[in-house]
């Protein structure tokens, strides 16, 4: 790519097919606007119940490619699959129907809806329910009580979630996401907001999801010890392209990836 020094060589080997499928798999994926390349060659597969960090500079293409995967944009090139189903070209709500589950950087809570609500709405998504509040509530009290006490919410279901603290905002979208059952879990900058003395819990509860339940994880996060204390494989992404792949020892060894970052340790 222009712009691109020749070190900046990927240091990984393109994703095969082998005997046992990968829960997400990507082969050549691209996105282009208007001529100007976004995301290009992106390929890699992701097992069941791997937590899988995204790092890399401002601009490098981490938040487009959680984008592309999720359906909020679609590829222009390339193939994406979850647990086998070909994902390529389909909108966003069949991927989610699919497993695949997606938090943003910016909140998109309702500030006036309590925390059980919004908890009881997307079960009622998930489970194929209507999205109208006044209906059958009483059904998924159990889903809600449930994900709620995962993400250390119990004693805050009556509060709006305008109430809400940062950390407790994005415990809230996990327990959102929770209630659909996802396949894989993108969580693009949940520490984006969160105070210092919120950082520590939060850590806590995305690390337990991935090791006590065995949820698959793809998260962008910059603060990279907490990446590091989680990820089983770190992805560095340099102007839209996958750059490295590897445990995170290796990762922050690297010396093409200390370039990418200006030098800077890691």
């Amino acid at each position: 790519m222009a712009g691109t020094p020749d070190t900046h060589a990927p240091t990984h080997a393109p994703p095969k097919r082998g005997t046992a499928a990968p829960v997400l798999w990507l082969s050549g994926v691209g996105w282009s606007v208007g001529g100007a390349v976004i995301l290009e060659d992106v390929g890699f597969d992701v097992r069941e119940g791997e937590f899988l960090a995204f790092i890399g500079p401002n601009g490098a293409g981490k938040t487009s490619l959680f984008n592309v995967v999720s359906g909020l944009v679609q590829a222009t090139a390339g193939r994406i699959e979850l647990d086998g189903a070909d994902l390529t070209g389909r909108p966003a709500h069949d991927r989610a129907r699919l497993g695949l589950g997606r938090t943003f950087q910016t909140s998109s809570l309702w500030p006036g809806m309590s925390v059980a609500d919004h908890v009881r709405l997307a079960a009622q998504a998930a489970q194929g329910g209507s999205y109208r509040i006044w209906r059958r509530a009483a059904g998924y009290r159990e889903e809600v009580r449930d994900a709620l006490a995962r993400t250390g919410l119990a004693g805050r279901a009556d509060a709006l979630a305008g109430a809400l603290s940062h950390g407790e905002k994005r415990k809230l979208e996990l327990a959102v996401l929770l209630v659909g059952d996802p396949r894989v879990m993108l969580l693009d900058e949940p520490m984006a907001g969160v105070s210092a003395e919120e950082v520590p819990a939060l850590t806590e509860l995305i690390g337990a999801l991935h090791r006590e339940e065995g949820r698959t994880v793809l998260m962008v996060e910059h603060h990279m010890d907490v990446l590091l204390g989680l990820a089983d494989r770190v992805a560095v992404m340099h102007h839209g392209t996958l750059l490295a792949l590897d445990d995170p020892r290796a990762v922050t060894a690297d010396a093409t990836v200390q370039q990418a970052y200006l030098g800077e340790a890691l």
